[in-house]
This record gives structure tokens, C-alpha cells and sequence, in this order.
């Protein structure tokens, strides 16, 4: 299984794909997909489905784009769907683009299948209301969005954030995971589970 980081869209947001045997899945694909769909044809990958860790502006911003292109489906957490209706979620504040309009496929936590890779879904809330970790066992890594980064946690200041709900669902749903989960996050480098789990200070003393 491959993992391929491709950051996309004005704030360089961390577009993942996972590929194996020729078929892939894309997370978070936020912003014009030129260069996503450029990698995929090079390698000959057929993407399944569109995933979104969360609905924030800058990791949707292509989401229109990639699933018209592609013709696939865009999963995401219901949970987030009232942020469509904001700025956070629909962009064009501060100079920054506005999100094409798009609809999703709702997704809820549990065990699946994405492109015949075994996928856990977590609700992770605390960055938004509807934060989803999709955590693919085989790859031994999961895509956390903006929950938790190298060294650092994602912003809980906005509508539907929470500092308590983020560190519970990272204490409880990522530090469970094998410490050598490979933890690939919406912004900066990856990092792993025992390596946060042991040195992010905002978890000291756990």
C-alpha cells in the first residue's frame, strides 16, 4: 500500500492518496485538483470514493472539482454538514476562495471498506463537530484531518470546536491505536501514534 501527500488549495492542506493494486481512495482534497489528477493517471490508479476528514473550507475546496472529474461519490460526517452554510465551510472570507457547492454521502463510525482496503471509522470531534479519523489497519496508518499534528493539536476555537472533546476523542480513539500507526495529518508532517503519544505536550502526563 502506497501513500502519496499532495498539498493542495491556498493554506498547502494535506491531500492524501492511498493506493494498492491499482485502485485508491483520496482524503481531503482541498483545492484544484490538476496536480491530484495528474499523479492518479500517472500511476494508473482508479480512485473509489472521495473522503473528508471534515468540512472546513480548506480541505473541500476541490472536492467539486475532483468528483466531477471523476464521477465519484464525496463521503463525509452529517455532523458537519451545517458548516456548508458558513464561511468556515463555504470559504470567501478574508480574500480566500469561495467552495464551489458540492453534496456528500453521509458516513458514520464503524467498520468498512474502501477501495478493498479494511477501513475503521472514528468519530474524532473537537476541531469540528463532525471530525472523522479514518484509520486503515493494513497500512498501519490513519488520516486524523486537523485533530491532531506533529507536536500540536488542531485549532478548538471555532463553531462546534472543543479543547476537552478533541483531547478525549485523541486519547481515546488515536492513542489506542499501535504506536507505530503512521498518523498523516490535514497540515505539516506526518508523525506517529507513539511518537505524539509520548512527546506532544499537550498530552504530557498521560
Amino acid at each position: 500500500m502506497t501513500v502519496k501527500t499532495i498539498p493542495l488549495g491556498p493554506l498547502e492542506t494535506n491531500c492524501y492518496v492511498l493506493s494498492d493494486s491499482g485502485r485508491a481512495v483520496v482524503v481531503d482534497p482541498g483545492g484544484e485538483p490538476g496536480p491530484l489528477l495528474k499523479y492518479l493517471e500517472e500511476q494508473g490508479l482508479e480512485v473509489d470514493v472521495i473522503l473528508n476528514t471534515h468540512l472546513h473550507f480548506d480541505h473541500t475546496l476541490g472536492n467539486k472539482a475532483l468528483a466531477d472529474a471523476l464521477d465519484k461519490d464525496i463521503l463525509a460526517s452529517e455532523d458537519d454538514r451545517p458548516l456548508l452554510g458558513t464561511e468556515l465551510g463555504g470559504g470567501g472570507m478574508m480574500g480566500l476562495p469561495e467552495v464551489p457547492a458540492y453534496d456528500f454521502k453521509p458516513l458514520t463510525p464503524g467498520e468498512t471498506e474502501f477501495a478493498g482496503m479494511r477501513c475503521r471509522i472514528f468519530a474524532t470531534p473537537g476541531h469540528s463537530q463532525g471530525s472523522l479519523t479514518f484509520y486503515f489497519p493494513d497500512a498501519q496508518c490513519a488520516f486524523v484531518g486537523d485533530l491532531v499534528f506533529y507536536r500540536s493539536i488542531g485549532r478548538t476555537d471555532f463553531p462546534g470546536g472543543s479543547l476537552d472533546v478533541l483531547k478525549k476523542s485523541v486519547e481515546e480513539n488515536i492513542f489506542t491505536l499501535p504506536p507505530e500507526t503512521v498518523l498523516y495529518p490535514g497540515h505539516g508532517p506526518e508523525t506517529t501514534v507513539g511518537d505524539e503519544k509520548n512527546h506532544n505536550p499537550f498530552f504530557t502526563g498521560l
